[in-house]
Protein backbone atom coordinates (compact mmCIF):
# COMPACT_ATOMS: atom_id res chain seq x y z
CA UNK A 1 0.00 0.00 0.00
CA UNK A 2 2.87 2.37 0.80
CA UNK A 3 4.42 1.76 -2.62
CA UNK A 4 1.14 2.64 -4.37
CA UNK A 5 0.80 5.83 -2.30
CA UNK A 6 4.41 6.75 -3.06
CA UNK A 7 3.85 6.24 -6.81
CA UNK A 8 0.65 8.33 -6.70
CA UNK A 9 2.53 10.97 -4.71
CA UNK A 10 5.34 11.10 -7.27
CA UNK A 11 2.90 11.32 -10.19
CA UNK A 12 0.98 14.20 -8.57
CA UNK A 13 4.23 16.03 -7.82
CA UNK A 14 5.43 15.57 -11.42
CA UNK A 15 2.12 16.78 -12.88
CA UNK A 16 2.07 19.87 -10.67
CA UNK A 17 5.71 20.66 -11.44
CA UNK A 18 5.25 20.22 -15.21
CA UNK A 19 2.10 22.38 -15.08
CA UNK A 20 4.04 25.07 -13.23
CA UNK A 21 6.87 24.98 -15.80
CA UNK A 22 4.50 25.07 -18.81
CA UNK A 23 2.46 27.94 -17.38
CA UNK A 24 5.62 29.87 -16.50
CA UNK A 25 6.89 29.36 -20.07
CA UNK A 26 3.59 30.49 -21.60
CA UNK A 27 3.35 33.59 -19.41
CA UNK A 28 6.99 34.64 -19.85
CA UNK A 29 6.95 33.88 -23.59
CA UNK A 30 3.74 35.81 -24.23
CA UNK A 31 4.91 38.78 -22.14
CA UNK A 32 8.34 38.82 -23.83
CA UNK A 33 6.89 38.72 -27.35
CA UNK A 34 4.18 41.24 -26.53
CA UNK A 35 1.47 38.90 -27.78
CA UNK A 36 1.26 35.23 -28.60
CA UNK A 37 3.80 32.83 -27.07
CA UNK A 38 6.72 31.73 -29.24
CA UNK A 39 8.83 28.59 -29.25
CA UNK A 40 11.72 27.63 -31.55
CA UNK A 41 10.88 30.34 -34.09
CA UNK A 42 7.18 29.45 -34.27
CA UNK A 43 4.33 31.51 -32.91
CA UNK A 44 1.49 29.83 -31.08
CA UNK A 45 -1.91 31.18 -32.08
CA UNK A 46 -5.21 30.43 -30.41
CA UNK A 47 -8.12 29.49 -32.70
CA UNK A 48 -10.99 31.76 -31.67
CA UNK A 49 -13.67 30.79 -34.18
CA UNK A 50 -15.00 27.73 -35.95
CA UNK A 51 -14.27 29.00 -39.47
CA UNK A 52 -11.50 26.41 -40.01
CA UNK A 53 -13.26 23.40 -38.46
CA UNK A 54 -12.66 20.48 -38.73
CA UNK A 55 -9.02 21.36 -39.60
CA UNK A 56 -8.70 23.30 -36.31
CA UNK A 57 -11.30 23.16 -33.58
CA UNK A 58 -12.21 26.30 -31.65
CA UNK A 59 -9.91 26.63 -28.63
CA UNK A 60 -7.02 24.80 -30.29
CA UNK A 61 -3.50 26.18 -30.48
CA UNK A 62 -1.76 26.16 -33.83
CA UNK A 63 1.88 26.80 -34.61
CA UNK A 64 2.61 29.26 -37.41
CA UNK A 65 5.94 30.21 -38.97
CA UNK A 66 6.47 33.96 -39.52
CA UNK A 67 7.34 34.69 -43.16
CA UNK A 68 9.83 37.07 -44.77
CA UNK A 69 8.91 39.23 -47.79
CA UNK A 70 10.04 36.63 -50.35
CA UNK A 71 8.14 33.79 -48.66
CA UNK A 72 4.96 35.91 -48.54
CA UNK A 73 4.84 36.02 -52.35
CA UNK A 74 5.68 32.32 -52.87
CA UNK A 75 2.57 30.86 -51.21
CA UNK A 76 0.32 28.57 -53.21
CA UNK A 77 -3.24 27.32 -53.29
CA UNK A 78 -3.96 25.03 -50.34
CA UNK A 79 -1.53 26.75 -47.93
CA UNK A 80 -3.04 27.91 -44.67
CA UNK A 81 -1.96 31.44 -43.79
CA UNK A 82 -2.41 33.91 -40.98
CA UNK A 83 -3.04 37.43 -42.25
CA UNK A 84 -4.03 40.86 -40.99
CA UNK A 85 -7.39 42.07 -42.25
CA UNK A 86 -8.43 45.71 -42.80
CA UNK A 87 -9.53 46.00 -39.16
CA UNK A 88 -6.10 44.83 -37.90
CA UNK A 89 -7.49 41.44 -36.81
CA UNK A 90 -5.44 38.29 -37.41
CA UNK A 91 -7.27 35.62 -39.40
CA UNK A 92 -6.09 32.13 -40.33
CA UNK A 93 -7.69 30.76 -43.51
CA UNK A 94 -6.76 28.58 -46.48
CA UNK A 95 -5.60 30.01 -49.82
CA UNK A 96 -8.09 28.97 -52.51
CA UNK A 97 -6.72 31.16 -55.29
CA UNK A 98 -3.64 33.21 -56.20
CA UNK A 99 -3.79 36.36 -58.33
CA UNK A 100 -0.74 38.23 -59.62
CA UNK A 101 -1.12 41.83 -60.76
CA UNK A 102 2.20 43.36 -61.74
CA UNK A 103 4.44 43.20 -58.68
CA UNK A 104 1.53 42.50 -56.34
CA UNK A 105 0.54 39.00 -55.28
CA UNK A 106 -2.94 38.63 -53.79
CA UNK A 107 -4.56 35.62 -52.24
CA UNK A 108 -8.18 34.55 -52.27
CA UNK A 109 -8.88 32.89 -48.91
CA UNK A 110 -11.64 30.88 -47.32
CA UNK A 111 -12.28 29.25 -43.96
CA UNK A 112 -12.72 25.49 -44.40
CA UNK A 113 -16.05 25.67 -42.56
CA UNK A 114 -17.31 28.78 -44.41
CA UNK A 115 -19.71 28.56 -47.35
CA UNK A 116 -18.10 31.34 -49.35
CA UNK A 117 -14.66 32.83 -49.89
CA UNK A 118 -13.58 35.87 -47.89
CA UNK A 119 -14.88 39.15 -49.34
CA UNK A 120 -11.49 40.81 -49.81
CA UNK A 121 -8.34 39.51 -51.41
CA UNK A 122 -5.30 39.37 -49.11
CA UNK A 123 -2.25 41.33 -50.19
CA UNK A 124 0.98 39.39 -49.74
CA UNK A 125 2.21 42.26 -47.51
CA UNK A 126 -0.64 41.51 -45.07
CA UNK A 127 0.36 37.85 -44.67
CA UNK A 128 1.96 37.33 -41.26
CA UNK A 129 2.69 33.60 -41.12
CA UNK A 130 2.05 30.17 -42.58
CA UNK A 131 0.52 27.24 -40.69
CA UNK A 132 3.25 24.81 -39.59
CA UNK A 133 1.12 21.61 -39.49
CA UNK A 134 1.06 21.51 -35.68
CA UNK A 135 -2.13 21.72 -33.62
CA UNK A 136 -2.91 21.09 -29.96
CA UNK A 137 -6.67 20.86 -29.31
CA UNK A 138 -8.31 22.91 -26.54
CA UNK A 139 -5.13 24.29 -24.93
CA UNK A 140 -5.89 27.71 -26.43
CA UNK A 141 -8.40 28.34 -23.68
CA UNK A 142 -5.58 28.06 -21.13
CA UNK A 143 -3.29 30.36 -23.13
CA UNK A 144 -6.00 33.01 -23.27
CA UNK A 145 -6.41 32.76 -19.52
CA UNK A 146 -2.63 32.82 -19.02
CA UNK A 147 -2.33 36.03 -21.03
CA UNK A 148 -4.62 37.96 -18.69
CA UNK A 149 -3.10 39.43 -15.52
CA UNK A 150 -5.47 37.55 -13.25
CA UNK A 151 -5.12 34.31 -15.19
CA UNK A 152 -1.33 34.38 -15.25
CA UNK A 153 -1.26 35.05 -11.52
CA UNK A 154 -3.66 32.20 -10.82
CA UNK A 155 -1.92 29.75 -13.16
CA UNK A 156 1.46 30.46 -11.57
CA UNK A 157 0.41 30.84 -7.95
CA UNK A 158 -2.03 27.93 -7.63
CA UNK A 159 0.37 25.18 -8.84
CA UNK A 160 3.14 26.77 -6.77
CA UNK A 161 0.95 26.80 -3.67
CA UNK A 162 -0.14 23.20 -4.31
CA UNK A 163 3.51 22.15 -4.63
CA UNK A 164 4.41 23.98 -1.40
CA UNK A 165 1.41 22.48 0.39
CA UNK A 166 2.29 19.02 -0.83
CA UNK A 167 5.94 19.50 0.20
CA UNK A 168 4.77 20.60 3.67
CA UNK A 169 2.51 17.56 3.90
CA UNK A 170 5.39 15.26 2.88
CA UNK A 171 7.70 16.84 5.46
CA UNK A 172 5.10 16.46 8.22
CA UNK A 173 4.49 12.82 7.25
CA UNK A 174 8.23 12.12 7.33
CA UNK A 175 8.57 13.83 10.72
CA UNK A 176 5.71 11.73 12.13
CA UNK A 177 7.36 8.54 10.88
CA UNK A 178 10.66 9.56 12.50
CA UNK A 179 8.86 10.41 15.73
CA UNK A 180 7.08 7.04 15.72
CA UNK A 181 10.39 5.24 15.16
CA UNK A 182 11.95 7.13 18.10
CA UNK A 183 9.00 6.32 20.36
CA UNK A 184 9.07 2.67 19.27
CA UNK A 185 12.84 2.52 19.93
CA UNK A 186 12.37 4.09 23.40
CA UNK A 187 9.65 1.54 24.28
CA UNK A 188 11.88 -1.33 23.12
CA UNK A 189 14.82 -0.02 25.18
CA UNK A 190 12.66 0.41 28.33
CA UNK A 191 11.15 -3.09 28.03
CA UNK A 192 14.55 -4.71 27.49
Amino acid sequence: MKKVLKIISNVITAILFINLLVMAFLVVSSKASGGEPQALGYQLKTVLSGSMEPTFMTGSVIAVKPLNSKEKTDLKQGDIITFMDDEKILITHRIVGVEVSGDQVMYETKGDNNNATDMDLVLSDNVVAKYADFTIPYIGYFINIAQSKEGSAILLIVPGMLLLGYAGFSILTALREIELKIIKKDIEEKSA
